[in-house]
């Protein structure tokens, strides 16, 4: 029996879904949206929250704020409403009403950026937004998720150990990149491990991450309107870039199979399953990070007229097949 008093203290970490007979390769999910926050930036807000604690930034009177797409929002309203400090988190029209809606019930004041005003898109006008709150009020305590060492420390010391437990075999990892401190925190730890692993960083198209051109992105969680503070390419071997036609499908197909993931999941699934056709190498030890659930793309990537009216019939017809995603060494 487990007994917690604060939700943050509850977090699944050895769940993991083979989706082989799904998909035909040989693929395990480790599942992070088994918590009260329903993803795996419940690890990165715990940490980056006690952090500022410890430094003395944080303090009673203090009022924290983040930009957010969605996840990381509902994991610092969580905390914070069990920690007992206000919370104002910026997002922008992307973000799912499920997952705004969940974050005023946990007590945060969300802040909706409606257009893209400023020339790094939805992303340039919620930081510009922060700032000038901060601006405003030296109570403020940006916590800063896309430069903070502090996201990718909790992975190195949670996440990937935690794979590696598990895994003492592994040969490849696949990781979402949005502030890519899931995939710095994975990469480091298992650079001076017992046995080289291949890190595959899974981005989205349209994501100027790991440069490229920038387009149109519809399903928040990960890519980046600009290059991550917290990356170095160093530690990655490949990025695979996967359309969101492509998420849409992964989801679709793993919810044929009882299993509803979140979009951020979809898009990784979709990239490593990619990688693995083309290596066929049927005796690789693979995992995947499976950042979130489903429940709160309802209304999204689980939503017909949703998905038609942005990007047409193709995505809801399973036996459509996948667009090339791109893929480059680094």
């Amino acid at each position: 029996m487990s007994v917690i008093t604060v939700p943050q203290a509850f977090d699944e970490e050895e769940l993991y879904v083979d989706i082989e007979r799904t998909f035909g390769q040989p693929l395990l999910l480790k599942c992070e949206g088994f918590n009260f926050a329903g993803s795996i930036k419940l690890k990165a807000a715990a940490a980056m929250v006690a952090s500022a604690e410890r430094d003395g930034s944080l303090t009673a009177d203090s009022v924290l704020i983040e930009s957010s797409s969605g996840n990381l929002g509902v994991a610092l309203s969580m905390i914070a409403a069990s920690k007992g400090y206000r919370f104002v988190c910026v997002t922008d029209s992307r973000c799912n009403l499920a997952t705004r809606l969940m974050m005023e019930a946990l007590g945060a004041e969300v802040h909706l950026m409606a257009g893209q005003e400023a020339n790094g898109g939805f992303l340039g006008a919620r930081l510009d937004h922060v700032r000038r709150l901060c601006a405003s009020d030296d109570r403020y305590v940006w916590l800063s998720q896309y430069s903070n060492p502090a996201n990718w420390k909790a992975h190195y010391r949670t996440t990937a150990p935690e794979i590696a437990r598990s895994f003492p075999r592994l040969d490849v990892l696949f990781v979402g990149a949005g502030t890519t401190g899931t995939l710095m925190g994975c990469a480091r730890y298992f650079r001076t491990w017992h046995r080289p692993v291949r890190i595959v960083a899974v981005d989205t198209v349209g994501s100027m991450a790991f440069g490229g051109t920038p387009g149109r992105r519809m399903i928040p969680g990960l890519g980046m309107s600009m290059r991550p503070p917290l990356l170095d390419d160093s530690y990655v071997d490949e990025v695979v870039r996967v359309e969101e036609a492509d998420t849409i499908r992964a989801c679709r197909r793993l919810a044929r199979s009882g299993f509803l993931f979140g979009g951020s999941t979809g898009t990784v699934v979709s990239g490593a399953v990619g990688w693995l056709a083309r290596h066929e190498r049927q005796s690789l030890t693979s995992v995947a990070i499976a950042p979130d659930l489903g429940e709160r793309y309802l209304d999204t990537v689980y939503q017909d007229n949703w998905v038609q009216d942005l990007y047409g019939p193709d995505p809801l017809d399973p036996t459509y097949p996948a667009q090339h995603h791109a893929h480059s060494p680094l």
